[in-house]
């Protein structure tokens, strides 16, 4: 799986993803991250992306034009890969358009889902806003997918970015090195994850629960549901209800 992450810091998000489970998956070619420096295509020799906004108002925004040829330059190079692919093959298609996905606030708020969804995707472009944001019309003209990571502000991003690559990296197979490592985890299911303890088995006068001591896999599966429904209860009570719903239907 290939991501194309589309900034105006490139190191601040290869330094983030080189390391742990994302660096290591990068280093297998499980999957590749590719980042695109959207001031290689300002076009004055200051290296300037950004400026005014048209009406007024406090803040730069950043420009259509090296943002779309920062674009451009992503799909030739799709484009390139998949024809070194295919070329003993004629099944290249030249309308296919990747997913493009802008980070912002006024996106819809990434779930897990969606990041199963993308896991699918052979490239995803991911595009890093500065400023005040960026031109409407090339948004407009590139953007297939507006997420957000939540109801704040932040000063780019990247950091949005990187945790859109490390949620979806760890759904590719391979990446986790195990097919149930991702299966028993929060909102797999639509449930928040069991608690889990290791050695030792006693620590500070807490004892381990002894169902999972038993070794009665039916037993420990039935307590570890209770407890996932218990813990989506107290914590996050919409998704309890949404799981309640959906069970009944």
């Amino acid at each position: 799986m290939n991501f194309h992450i589309m900034t105006l810091f490139p190191e601040m998000v290869m330094n983030g993803l080189s390391e742990s489970i994302t660096g290591r998956a990068m280093k297998n070619g499980f999957i590749n991250v590719d980042t695109v420096n959207i001031r290689d295509f300002a076009q004055n020799k200051y290296g300037h992306v950004d400026d005014y906004t048209y009406g007024g108002g406090a803040g730069m925004l950043m420009q259509a034009e090296p943002v779309y040829l920062a674009y451009q330059s992503i799909l030739e190079r799709i484009k390139a890969g998949e024809e070194a692919f295919d070329k003993n093959e004629n099944s290249m298609n030249d309308n296919r358009k990747p997913r493009v996905i802008y980070m912002t606030p006024q996106g819809t708020p990434f779930k897990q889902s969606m990041a199963v969804e993308y896991s699918k995707e052979e490239d995803i472009i991911i595009l890093c806003g500065h400023y005040e944001g960026i031109d409407e019309r090339v948004l407009e003209m590139i953007v297939t997918d507006n997420v957000s990571i939540g109801d704040f502000v932040l000063t780019g991003g990247e950091l949005p970015a990187m945790m859109i690559v490390d949620a979806v990296s760890r759904l590719v197979p391979g990446v986790l090195g195990g097919e149930d490592s991702a299966v028993y985890e929060s909102f797999y299911d639509g449930l928040l994850e069991y608690p889990q303890y290791t050695r030792p088995e006693v620590f500070m006068g807490k004892a381990v629960p002894e169902v999972l001591l038993s070794g009665h896999h039916k037993n420990i599966e039935k307590w570890r549901y209770e407890q996932s429904l218990k813990r989506t209860k107290e914590r996050r009570p919409d998704l309890y209800e949404k799981y309640i719903n959906n069970k009944n239907k």
